[in-house]
This record gives structure tokens, C-alpha cells and sequence, in this order.
């Protein structure tokens, strides 16, 4: 008679392992980069946890890292653009998770690990927006954000690499790009549950994930030292693209 393998939350404890790695890793990344977490989480964990598993894991454990810098970062973010953001995400958001209950999850991995790359061209490129924003335009950044949050989980690149064009003081746009993933987290959660994808077993696991990712945070914060930002930054690159490079399907 054959034995069975234990499960937790799901998983194989070979599964499990790699998304508790995934989520440490990606927390490491953010510590020392100041983002990265999702670029590197889903590709890695999206083929144990499939496409829902992997956004409702991510976005349970992602809500804990920035609370301790919330206060301070609501004193200085352009409240106006925040709000834009935001509706403009509201809006976009169930169009992107519409697109998601359409594709196979292997289209899913491939488009996380394509953008994932594509972001990295820009960053290493240094491809900046030099035009006018007025209002509507940020709010069509927001909506960008949501689409892609809900299609393949990844708001963060429209929003990081338009912010990092405009000429506003360092601490307005980390502020600003950190609360709007924060409030992108609960968006994110409230339609997942209206669609009657939230999970016990998804939900505990995002739970437990927050653990190691906070202490990847920590480690990587640690470690990090202003005057090497440079090599930080290309190790963040590297883990990205190694992460998006094994999170593709053809390797399977």
C-alpha cells in the first residue's frame, strides 16, 4: 500500500519549501531595493500555488511589511495623486482579474515573468518619461496598475517606473508608491473574496508567508549600506531575473 505524502496548506512539503524560500527571498530583495517582493515571489510561486493561490499568498503577507512605515509615509504623499491612483485601480482592476479566469495558468506565469523582465530592460535602460502629467493621466497610471494587478498580479512596475520619472523629493514618491500598494493590497483582497476565491488553506498560507518575508525584510534592510547602492541594486536585478527566467513555463 502506498504511502501518502503529507500536506500543508495545500502543499507537498517540497512545495511548501519554495514558496517559504520564494517569500524570503522576495523580501530580502525589497529590504535592500525597496521593492521586487511580487517580481520575485510569483514566478517562483505561482506554479505550486497556480495563479489565485499565488496572488492571494502574496497579497496576505505583503500587508504586514509596510506597517511600520505607514504613519510617516501618510505625512508626506501627495494625497491628490494617491487618490487617483486608487480610483483609477478600482476602476481597471476587475477587468485584469476577468482576464485572469480566462487564460490557462501557464499564460499566467509567462506574463509575470515577461513583465518582470521587460521592467528590469527599462530600469537598466534608464527610460524615463519627460512630458507633462496632468491629473488624468495619473489616474490612468492607476488603472494601468490595477489591470495589471489583477491579470498577473504585478502593480508595481507602471506605477514605480512613472514615479521614478517625476521630479518630486525621494521621500513623496516612496510614500506614495508605498501606500498606494498598500491600499492596492485590500482592493485586491475585497474583489478576490467577491469572486469566492479566498480560501482557508490561501489565506493561513499567506499568514504563515509573512514570516520569513518579514525577516527577509529585515535581513536585507540590514544589510544594506548606502554607500554600495549600486552593487544592491544589480544583486536585486539579478534575483529578478533569475526568479522570472525559472517562473517560465518552457522549463517545465
Amino acid at each position: 500500500m502506498p504511502i501518502s505524502t503529507p500536506e500543508f496548506f495545500g502543499q507537498s512539503p517540497t512545495g511548501l519549501a519554495v514558496v517559504l524560500f520564494a517569500a524570503f527571498v522576495g523580501g530580502v530583495v525589497r529590504g535592500f531595493s525597496g521593492f521586487g517582493t511580487a517580481l520575485v515571489f510569483l514566478p517562483i510561486a505561482a506554479p505550486y500555488l497556480g495563479p489565485f493561490g499565488a496572488l492571494i499568498g502574496l497579497t496576505i503577507m505583503d500587508i504586514f511589511g509596510p506597517l511600520p512605515n505607514l504613519r510617516r509615509a501618510w505625512l508626506v504623499v501627495d494625497r491628490g495623486d494617491l487618490l487617483r491612483l486608487l480610483l483609477g485601480c478600482v476602476f481597471f482592476m476587475p477587468l485584469g482579474l476577468w482576464v485572469l479566469t480566462q487564460v490557462a495558468p501557464e499564460v499566467f506565469q509567462y506574463a509575470v515573468s515577461l513583465l518582470g523582465l521587460s521592467m528590469l530592460v527599462v530600469l537598466i535602460l534608464g527610460v524615463r518619461y519627460h512630458g507633462h502629467v496632468g491629473r488624468v493621466m495619473v489616474a490612468g497610471i492607476g488603472g494601468a496598475a490595477g489591470f495589471l494587478g489583477g491579470a498577473a498580479g504585478l502593480p508595481g512596475p507602471a506605477v514605480i517606473l512613472f514615479y521614478m520619472s517625476r521630479p518630486l523629493p525621494v521621500d513623496v514618491i516612496r510614500a506614495t508608491i508605498l501606500l498606494f500598494l498598500f491600499g492596492f493590497d485590500f482592493l485586491l483582497l475585497g474583489f478576490l473574496t467577491g469572486m469566492e476565491r479566498v480560501t482557508l488553506a490561501a489565506s493561513a498560507l499567506g499568514f504563515v508567508l509573512a514570516v520569513p518575508n518579514l525577516l527577509g525584510n529585515w535581513l536585507g534592510g540590514w544589510l544594506f549600506r548606502p554607500q554600495h547602492e549600486k552593487l544592491y541594486r544589480g544583486a536585486a536585478y539579478l534575483t529578478i531575473a533569475g526568479a522570472a527566467l525559472s517562473g517560465l513555463p518552457l522549463w517545465g
